[in-house]
Protein backbone atom coordinates (compact mmCIF):
# COMPACT_ATOMS: atom_id res chain seq x y z
CA UNK A 1 0.00 0.00 0.00
CA UNK A 2 1.53 3.44 -1.32
CA UNK A 3 1.55 6.15 0.82
CA UNK A 4 0.86 9.67 -0.47
CA UNK A 5 3.22 11.83 1.32
CA UNK A 6 1.79 15.08 -0.17
CA UNK A 7 -1.42 14.56 1.39
CA UNK A 8 -2.11 16.94 4.37
CA UNK A 9 -3.34 14.15 6.53
CA UNK A 10 0.46 12.54 5.76
CA UNK A 11 1.57 16.04 7.07
CA UNK A 12 -0.59 16.00 10.14
CA UNK A 13 0.73 12.54 11.51
CA UNK A 14 4.37 13.33 10.03
CA UNK A 15 4.23 16.55 12.67
CA UNK A 16 2.83 14.55 14.90
CA UNK A 17 5.34 12.12 15.71
CA UNK A 18 7.73 14.27 15.73
CA UNK A 19 6.85 16.47 18.00
CA UNK A 20 6.17 13.40 20.36
CA UNK A 21 9.48 12.18 19.59
CA UNK A 22 10.95 15.15 20.07
CA UNK A 23 9.05 15.90 23.55
CA UNK A 24 10.00 12.71 24.48
CA UNK A 25 14.06 13.21 24.19
CA UNK A 26 13.55 16.84 25.67
CA UNK A 27 11.71 15.39 28.78
CA UNK A 28 14.25 12.26 29.12
CA UNK A 29 17.20 14.86 28.83
CA UNK A 30 15.36 17.22 31.36
CA UNK A 31 14.70 13.91 33.75
CA UNK A 32 18.36 13.12 33.23
CA UNK A 33 20.17 16.29 34.51
CA UNK A 34 17.94 17.13 37.13
CA UNK A 35 19.70 15.92 39.92
CA UNK A 36 23.03 17.07 38.78
CA UNK A 37 21.03 20.68 38.58
CA UNK A 38 19.71 19.89 41.98
CA UNK A 39 23.41 19.62 43.15
CA UNK A 40 24.49 22.67 41.52
CA UNK A 41 21.63 24.75 42.74
CA UNK A 42 22.50 23.36 46.72
CA UNK A 43 26.38 24.07 46.14
CA UNK A 44 25.55 27.45 45.17
CA UNK A 45 23.59 27.66 48.03
CA UNK A 46 25.82 26.36 50.25
CA UNK A 47 28.60 29.18 48.82
CA UNK A 48 26.21 31.86 49.63
CA UNK A 49 25.83 30.38 52.91
CA UNK A 50 29.60 30.69 53.74
CA UNK A 51 30.39 33.93 52.09
CA UNK A 52 28.06 35.71 55.01
CA UNK A 53 30.74 34.16 57.15
CA UNK A 54 33.69 35.13 54.83
CA UNK A 55 34.69 32.07 53.78
CA UNK A 56 35.45 30.73 50.29
CA UNK A 57 35.33 27.36 49.77
CA UNK A 58 37.96 25.22 48.56
CA UNK A 59 37.27 23.19 44.96
CA UNK A 60 34.49 20.73 47.11
CA UNK A 61 32.02 23.21 48.54
CA UNK A 62 30.37 20.60 50.60
CA UNK A 63 33.15 19.36 51.99
CA UNK A 64 33.56 22.96 53.55
CA UNK A 65 30.08 23.58 54.47
CA UNK A 66 29.96 20.60 56.51
CA UNK A 67 33.03 21.86 58.21
CA UNK A 68 31.95 24.91 59.38
CA UNK A 69 28.00 24.60 59.47
CA UNK A 70 28.00 22.65 62.94
CA UNK A 71 24.59 22.89 63.34
CA UNK A 72 21.27 23.97 61.72
CA UNK A 73 18.03 24.64 63.28
CA UNK A 74 13.81 25.69 62.22
CA UNK A 75 12.30 28.30 64.74
CA UNK A 76 9.14 29.71 65.17
CA UNK A 77 8.61 33.49 66.12
CA UNK A 78 8.96 32.53 69.70
CA UNK A 79 11.91 31.56 69.42
CA UNK A 80 11.21 27.70 70.06
CA UNK A 81 13.05 25.04 67.92
CA UNK A 82 10.81 23.26 65.93
CA UNK A 83 12.85 21.25 63.24
CA UNK A 84 16.63 20.67 62.26
CA UNK A 85 16.62 20.82 58.31
CA UNK A 86 17.43 24.81 57.81
CA UNK A 87 18.36 23.59 54.28
CA UNK A 88 15.48 22.59 52.97
CA UNK A 89 13.07 25.33 53.86
CA UNK A 90 12.23 26.97 50.91
CA UNK A 91 12.54 30.88 52.14
CA UNK A 92 11.09 32.95 49.35
CA UNK A 93 7.87 31.21 50.11
CA UNK A 94 7.94 31.63 54.09
CA UNK A 95 8.99 35.59 53.53
CA UNK A 96 5.24 35.80 51.72
CA UNK A 97 3.29 34.50 54.84
CA UNK A 98 1.56 37.28 56.47
CA UNK A 99 1.10 35.53 59.95
CA UNK A 100 4.65 35.05 61.94
CA UNK A 101 3.09 32.50 63.57
CA UNK A 102 2.78 30.31 60.63
CA UNK A 103 6.77 30.86 59.23
CA UNK A 104 9.03 28.31 59.52
CA UNK A 105 12.33 30.14 60.36
CA UNK A 106 15.62 28.36 59.30
CA UNK A 107 18.68 29.28 61.31
CA UNK A 108 22.65 27.86 60.09
CA UNK A 109 24.68 27.70 63.35
CA UNK A 110 28.62 28.19 61.90
CA UNK A 111 32.07 27.38 63.63
CA UNK A 112 35.01 29.30 62.64
CA UNK A 113 38.40 27.74 62.91
CA UNK A 114 38.69 30.00 65.70
CA UNK A 115 35.93 28.42 67.93
CA UNK A 116 33.28 31.44 67.92
CA UNK A 117 30.28 30.83 66.77
CA UNK A 118 27.93 32.59 64.28
CA UNK A 119 24.15 32.44 63.45
CA UNK A 120 22.98 32.93 59.70
CA UNK A 121 19.72 33.79 58.95
CA UNK A 122 18.56 33.88 55.01
CA UNK A 123 16.54 36.60 54.09
CA UNK A 124 14.31 36.95 50.98
CA UNK A 125 12.62 39.87 49.05
CA UNK A 126 12.30 42.17 46.02
CA UNK A 127 14.10 44.83 44.11
CA UNK A 128 13.55 46.60 41.47
CA UNK A 129 13.44 44.15 38.63
CA UNK A 130 13.10 40.98 40.40
CA UNK A 131 14.23 38.97 43.45
CA UNK A 132 16.80 39.93 45.82
CA UNK A 133 17.72 37.49 48.81
CA UNK A 134 20.59 36.67 51.17
CA UNK A 135 22.19 35.75 54.11
CA UNK A 136 23.14 37.46 57.52
CA UNK A 137 25.83 36.53 60.00
CA UNK A 138 24.98 37.16 63.61
CA UNK A 139 27.58 37.04 66.51
CA UNK A 140 26.24 34.58 69.56
CA UNK A 141 25.52 37.84 71.19
CA UNK A 142 22.54 37.82 68.93
CA UNK A 143 22.66 40.83 68.00
CA UNK A 144 26.16 41.90 65.98
CA UNK A 145 26.25 41.37 62.65
CA UNK A 146 29.65 39.29 62.00
CA UNK A 147 28.60 39.73 57.76
CA UNK A 148 26.36 39.68 55.08
CA UNK A 149 25.79 38.98 51.55
CA UNK A 150 23.29 39.48 48.97
CA UNK A 151 22.35 38.60 45.50
CA UNK A 152 19.86 39.37 42.60
CA UNK A 153 17.75 38.06 39.73
CA UNK A 154 18.22 40.84 37.57
CA UNK A 155 18.90 44.37 39.12
CA UNK A 156 20.47 46.93 36.55
CA UNK A 157 24.39 46.39 36.40
CA UNK A 158 26.24 49.68 38.43
CA UNK A 159 23.00 50.28 40.07
CA UNK A 160 21.13 47.80 41.91
CA UNK A 161 23.57 45.05 41.12
CA UNK A 162 26.21 46.56 43.35
CA UNK A 163 24.11 45.21 46.56
CA UNK A 164 25.89 42.32 46.08
CA UNK A 165 29.58 43.74 46.09
CA UNK A 166 31.42 43.97 49.06
CA UNK A 167 31.11 48.01 49.15
CA UNK A 168 27.66 47.46 50.13
CA UNK A 169 27.46 44.31 52.23
CA UNK A 170 30.36 45.41 54.02
CA UNK A 171 28.84 48.09 55.87
CA UNK A 172 26.79 45.66 57.65
CA UNK A 173 29.53 44.42 59.79
CA UNK A 174 29.54 45.55 63.82
CA UNK A 175 25.89 46.70 63.32
CA UNK A 176 23.67 45.66 66.08
CA UNK A 177 20.01 44.19 65.70
CA UNK A 178 19.53 45.62 69.31
CA UNK A 179 19.80 48.99 70.68
CA UNK A 180 19.56 49.89 74.69
CA UNK A 181 17.37 46.62 75.05
CA UNK A 182 15.23 47.49 71.94
CA UNK A 183 14.81 45.05 68.39
CA UNK A 184 15.90 47.06 65.90
CA UNK A 185 16.57 45.50 62.53
CA UNK A 186 19.62 47.03 60.70
CA UNK A 187 17.85 49.97 57.92
CA UNK A 188 19.23 51.20 54.67
CA UNK A 189 19.04 54.62 54.43
CA UNK A 190 19.90 57.27 51.02
CA UNK A 191 23.74 58.35 51.29
CA UNK A 192 23.79 60.96 53.55
CA UNK A 193 20.89 60.31 55.48
CA UNK A 194 19.79 58.95 59.02
CA UNK A 195 16.98 57.51 59.67
CA UNK A 196 14.20 58.64 61.90
CA UNK A 197 15.05 56.21 64.78
CA UNK A 198 18.33 55.30 66.64
CA UNK A 199 18.58 52.17 64.92
CA UNK A 200 21.95 51.04 63.13
CA UNK A 201 21.72 51.78 59.43
CA UNK A 202 23.90 51.72 56.21
CA UNK A 203 23.99 53.84 53.19
CA UNK A 204 22.04 52.77 50.01
CA UNK A 205 23.33 52.12 46.58
CA UNK A 206 23.26 55.66 44.49
CA UNK A 207 21.26 55.12 41.70
CA UNK A 208 19.44 52.42 42.81
CA UNK A 209 16.88 53.83 45.53
CA UNK A 210 14.16 51.09 45.04
CA UNK A 211 16.47 48.20 45.04
CA UNK A 212 18.19 49.80 48.27
CA UNK A 213 14.93 50.07 49.67
CA UNK A 214 13.88 46.74 48.61
CA UNK A 215 16.92 45.31 50.87
CA UNK A 216 15.65 47.60 53.96
CA UNK A 217 12.03 46.04 53.90
CA UNK A 218 13.82 42.50 53.41
CA UNK A 219 15.42 42.76 56.28
CA UNK A 220 12.26 44.06 57.99
CA UNK A 221 10.46 41.27 57.09
CA UNK A 222 12.63 38.01 57.19
CA UNK A 223 14.84 39.23 60.40
CA UNK A 224 12.04 40.82 62.82
CA UNK A 225 10.41 37.38 63.42
CA UNK A 226 13.94 36.05 64.51
CA UNK A 227 13.40 38.81 67.72
CA UNK A 228 12.63 36.49 70.48
CA UNK A 229 15.55 33.67 69.03
CA UNK A 230 18.09 36.37 68.77
CA UNK A 231 16.80 37.83 72.30
CA UNK A 232 17.76 34.14 74.00
CA UNK A 233 20.96 34.03 72.39
CA UNK A 234 21.53 37.33 73.88
CA UNK A 235 20.22 35.91 77.62
CA UNK A 236 22.69 32.85 77.47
Amino acid sequence: MSVNKQSVSYTIIYIVVLVVVVAAALAGVSIALTPRQNENADADKMKQILASVHIVPDADVVTDFNRYITAQAVVNVAGDIIGDDAFSINVAEQSKIADLSERKLPVYMCTLSDGSEKYIIPVYGAGLWGPIWGYVAIDSDGSTVYGAYFAHQGETPGLGAEIEKPAFSGQFESKHLFKDGRFMPVTVVKAGQKPAGDEDYVDGVSGGTITSKGVGEMLQNCISPYEAYLNSLRNK
